[in-house]
């Protein structure tokens, strides 16, 4: 036995990883909007359930993924209260890490607004899923416009933590950042150059070589030598290169210290840093102006991001057509966002802001009305559509007498698609022959039927899968065929064909029946002694009618209230 140690992150529960239903999608056509072949999706149902219902189709294919979770401080939202025990915190999202890192593109990043409670376990808890060697940055935004008044020290920031799927191929493809206006209006033509307007930089370099200490002559006949401890930029034929075609800068009066001119038609942009200012992407009030312009301020979602914030992440890392995720959808900004700059988009989200505010928003988007945000600066005029899915319901459920049947919301099509999407069959009926349901590779397929089948049922199938092209056969092909129940002459009557029986094929092979991978949450008592000692209240002074003895985490499903909280963003 390997007594080899590791550098981890553990927490009480990491050991205990569900083992997912992977549901199939059901779209809603009243709720779908605009154009009706969009790839756009709105996927109201737990985030976890969801993600796995993603993973089969859209594995490799999400160009950025940007998501705003919980932040779990303790306080509760009208929405959703995110005062999770850190365990807790870290196990849900190491749940949802796993499968977003599956979906993401190999030149793909994770983008994750965080604050200072956990940023920096969910850093370690990222370094081990991602790898270490895949993080980019921890990029600071300033939320805040001012100090709050309240705080012993107001925290005026919060942390963007950014993860590659593969650092090489991330660092190929991200972008420089657009000239600002203001940036633009720092470049001058003082000399008439006729390439147009340039700023000039530094021609000296840290450290001494030897082939870069010559003597500089300006046309003005002073005489220059690198300072101590600098050399020139460039070895001296590169710089006469540069001075022959009119990229030298040595002031007005053509006597100053050498510098290189850039041009502005020439610049590809400016390199991103960490440090995000408010003025430049936006703060938690533009934000909140954004959120009352839509919705109004009775209505007004309490943690929103601002459109600025998240066109900056956009820019740097995906184009036009590139898939866009978010699975803690909230009031919508992020499908807002990537629709707007015409990337396609997926968002998840469980809590009744689906319904309240991200569906009509996005209904804004596309109708061109909600000229807000970042609207004007990309020239938004409406256009587009978005599909709504809802999760199927568990394939399966127990009976009275305990025992695992079929849903009977389950029609003959949704039972086939559900069962391809277990056995990793891709569910794509052919037109012409009935029993090419899904496929897996170009010979394995996949077919679900509710008749009880016999021997002259599998007989037929297999005689047209023998005739080739004649009857939709191809030679080497082989099929699992899923029914309720057969003939036991069936079994193993073919070595190309595999029947199994429902729902016995599938026991065990995940967790039937459970719809909620979140936590309903109850503030612990105010300053109450209990069995395990003195408990405080962050709310202190607010009444609690909870029993002294109540966990901090329940597991009863009650109405969300602002003393007991649904925490939907996490579903």
């Amino acid at each position: 036995m390997s007594n080899k140690q590791k550098l981890e992150l553990t927490w009480i529960g990491k050991g205990n990883q569900p083992k997912l239903e992977p549901r199939i999608l059901i779209e809603d056509p009243v709720k779908s909007y605009g154009y009706k072949n969009s790839e756009n999706m709105l996927i109201y149902g737990d985030n976890l359930l969801a993600l796995k219902a993603l993973e089969q189709d859209f594995a490799g294919q999400i160009k950025c993924i940007c998501i705003d979770p919980p932040y779990n401080t303790g306080s509760a939202f009208e929405y959703y209260d995110d005062g999770l025990e850190h365990s807790i915190w870290l196990s849900l999202m190491r749940d949802r890490l796993i499968i977003l890192k599956t979906l993401l593109s190999d030149m793909g990043s994770i983008w994750i607004t965080i604050d200072d409670n956990e940023c920096h376990y969910l850093k370690v808890l990222m370094d081990e899923i991602f790898g270490r060697k895949n993080f980019v940055a921890n990029v600071v935004w300033q939320k805040r416009t001012s100090p709050d008044m309240r705080a012993t020290i107001g925290a005026g920031h919060d942390h963007i933590l950014v993860f590659a799927k593969d650092i090489d191929k991330f660092k190929e493809k991200v972008k420089p950042l657009p000239k600002t206006d203001e940036q633009k209006r720092s470049y001058k033509n003082p000399d008439k150059d006729p390439r147009g307007p340039w700023v000039s930089s530094d021609f000296t370099a840290q450290g001494y070589r030897p082939n870069q200490m010559y003597k500089i002559k300006t046309p003005g006949g002073k005489e220059y030598y690198p300072p101590d401890g600098r050399c020139w930029k460039n070895i001296e034929s590169v710089y006469l290169k540069l001075l022959k075609d009119g990229r030298m800068w040595f002031g007005k009066g053509g006597n100053g210290v050498p510098r290189r001119k850039t041009y502005l038609e020439e610049s590809l942009g400016q390199t991103a840093w960490t440090w995000w200012t408010n003025s430049e992407v936006g703060h938690n009030q533009e934000a909140k102006k954004e959120i009352i312009a839509l919705f109004g301020s009775g209505d007004a979602f309490i943690t929103p991001k601002p459109e600025r914030l998240i066109k900056r992440i956009f820019d740097l890392t995906t184009d036009e057509g590139d898939y866009i995720l978010d699975s803690f959808g909230g009031s919508g900004t992020t499908g807002a966002v990537a629709h707007k700059m015409g990337r396609k988009w997926i968002m998840l989200e469980l809590g009744e802001h689906c319904h309240t505010h991200c569906l009509p928003r996005l209904k804004k988007v596309m109708d061109g009305t909600d000229q807000g945000g970042i609207s004007k600066s990309v020239d938004w005029k409406g256009g587009g559509g978005f599909k709504y899915y809802y999760l199927a319901p568990s394939l399966l459920k127990e009976d009275k007498y305990g025992n695992w049947v079929i849903d009977e919301r389950y029609n003959a099509d949704m039972l086939a698609a559900a069962m391809a999407k277990h056995e990793g069959f891709k569910y794509n009926p052919d037109e012409q022959i009935y029993w090419k349901q899904g496929r897996s590779t170009e010979k394995d397929f996949i077919f679900t039927t509710t008749k009880f089948v016999t021997l002259e049922y599998i007989d037929k199938i297999h005689e047209q899968m023998s005739e080739g092209s004649a009857s939709g056969g191809k030679p080497g092909e082989s099929l699992l065929l899923c029914c309720k129940s057969f003939s036991k002459a069936c079994e193993n009557r073919y070595t190309n064909i595999t029947i199994k029986k429902i729902p016995k094929m599938l026991l065990g092979s995940c967790e039937f029946g459970k719809d909620d991978y979140s936590l309903n949450i109850i503030n612990m008592p105010a300053c109450q002694e209990t069995q395990f000692g003195r408990v405080e209240d962050d709310n202190s002074g607010d009444s609690n009618e909870e029993s002294p003895n109540s966990d901090v985490i329940s597991s009863v499903s009650k109405k969300p209230s602002k003393k007991n909280i649904q925490l939907d963003l996490f579903k």
